[in-house]
């Protein structure tokens, strides 16, 4: 496996701070960004790495040479003239290749990207995550298998509710989609990527991992005091994760019946609050939701889509995320006018079973044991006990009266802000 780290930038968003170094070479936590993203590569045995300079290139030849120093091996491609951040690519040596832009602090699992790259056959995988600015970071929209079918730029006029899957600027190409031919320049994701979109090749890895760019002194402060605080090591998948599993209607938005519509998602108030505050741990915030309405045939799986991208969309605007949220779409009962028949099923996801909490702890190797499950219903609470999590009731929805079991909470609070409140101080005497 080869890598690239697109290093040629000039660092003008730091408005003179490091005088005249290249951007990659701005020192993060005491040293070179671009040492951090070799190290981390080396360190998952991805040794053969190009360097795609232009901007001060000597500074960065004779800091790395050929790489041996830090257990690499090194090579050069130099712009005498700016390319864009596809240019380039066609000068890359030919096979599978990572590509890193260079402002990009990472610390993740690059063998599950890998993976996931090689089973769904991709020429391109994107990695993507949610994030506290969607409204300032292109935007990826995916089918179920997760094919990208849109690219959003961020500079285009959003008049529909997205999900918040922002792509972080690390990809895998495979050697079919690298671009050939004469050097010239190029946008990586317009000129190189976007055009593949229609054919079905480009997928989206979601990750919620550490990917965050230092581009400019707020974000350089931010990932530095992110750095010193451990969470960028703590949010690699080879290690496990603690998860805060929540409940959607009457935990996280306002209960409305069945919910069919974009328009009836309301959250609660202090709900996005509170997540913000998850999403500033070290603790991954993943909605685990039933909907039966699926089954019965009154949302579709692109409207329930819908839905769950206008939920993204009001928590983005608060600063707020999911790092994932899965649903069960299943019922068990049969006889409805309109149901639709392969969901009408009794399943291991639908709560009080576990299901949906195991899945998630196999896809984020997150460790069910100290993690905690917040719901509104007895069989939210049913669900957090099975999976071995801690099980927290709110009261803002059914009041865990719904008479499907009789779990019984750990704590039970008013809600969520408070249930969040009450974790978080738990977590300060861990």
């Amino acid at each position: 496996m080869r890598a690239a780290i697109l290093a040629g930038g000039r660092g003008t968003r730091m408005g003179g701070m490091f005088h005249d170094l290249p951007k990659p070479m701005i020192p993060v936590a005491g040293k070179p960004m671009l040492r951090h993203q070799v190290e981390s590569l080396v360190s998952q045995g991805i040794r053969r790495i190009t360097l795609i300079i232009g901007y001060r290139e000597s500074l960065i030849r004779s800091y790395f040479r050929d790489g041996k120093t830090f257990g690499a091996e090194i090579n050069y491609i130099t712009e005498d003239v700016p390319l864009g951040t596809g240019g380039a690519l066609s000068l890359l040596p030919r096979g599978k290749t990572l590509i890193l832009m260079g402002d990009v602090y990472v610390d993740l699992d690059f063998g599950m990207f890998i993976r996931f790259h090689d089973e769904h056959n991709a020429g391109v995988s994107l990695f993507v995550h949610p994030n506290s600015h969607p409204r300032d970071s292109d935007a990826v929209v995916t089918d179920a298998r997760a094919r990208v079918t849109a690219w959003k730029s961020k500079h285009d006029e959003r008049k529909e509710y997205l999900r918040n899957l922002a792509n972080a600027g690390i990809y895998i190409f495979s050697e079919s989609a690298l671009p050939a031919g004469e050097a010239k320049k190029r946008d990586l994701d317009r000129d190189v990527i976007a055009p593949l979109v229609p054919s079905g090749v480009v997928f989206a890895y979601r990750s919620p991992e550490y990917a965050h760019d230092m581009g400019t002194p707020e974000r350089l402060e931010s990932v530095e005091r992110d750095i010193k605080n451990g969470v960028p090591a703590a949010r690699n998948l080879k290690k496990k994760q603690r998860a805060v599993f929540l409940d959607r209607d009457g935990t996280i938005n306002a209960e409305d019946g069945f919910i069919s519509d974009p328009e009836q998602i309301l959250l609660l108030p202090g709900a996005a609050k509170a997540i913000a505050t998850l999403n500033a741990s070290r603790l991954l915030a993943i909605c685990v939701t039933n909907q039966p309405v699926v089954a019965r045939g009154e949302v579709s799986l692109e409207r329930l889509e819908a839905i769950h991208a206008r939920l993204d969309t009001l928590l983005g605007s608060e600063g707020a995320y999911l790092d994932d949220l899965l649903f069960c779409p299943h019922h068990p009962d049969r006889g409805f006018e309109g149901e639709i028949a392969e969901y009408k099923k009794d399943c291991d996801c639908r709560k009080p079973k576990p299901g949906m909490l195991l899945s998630a702890a196999e896809r984020y190797n997150i460790d069910l044991n100290r993690s905690y499950m917040i719901g509104d219903r007895t069989s939210d609470i049913a669900a957090g006990q099975s999976a071995g999590t801690k099980a927290i009731g709110v009261l803002t929805g059914a009041a865990l009266a719904d008479g499907k079991c009789e779990a019984k909470p750990d704590m039970t609070f008013d809600c969520l802000r408070d249930a969040v409140d009450w974790i978080m101080a738990e977590e300060t005497t861990v």
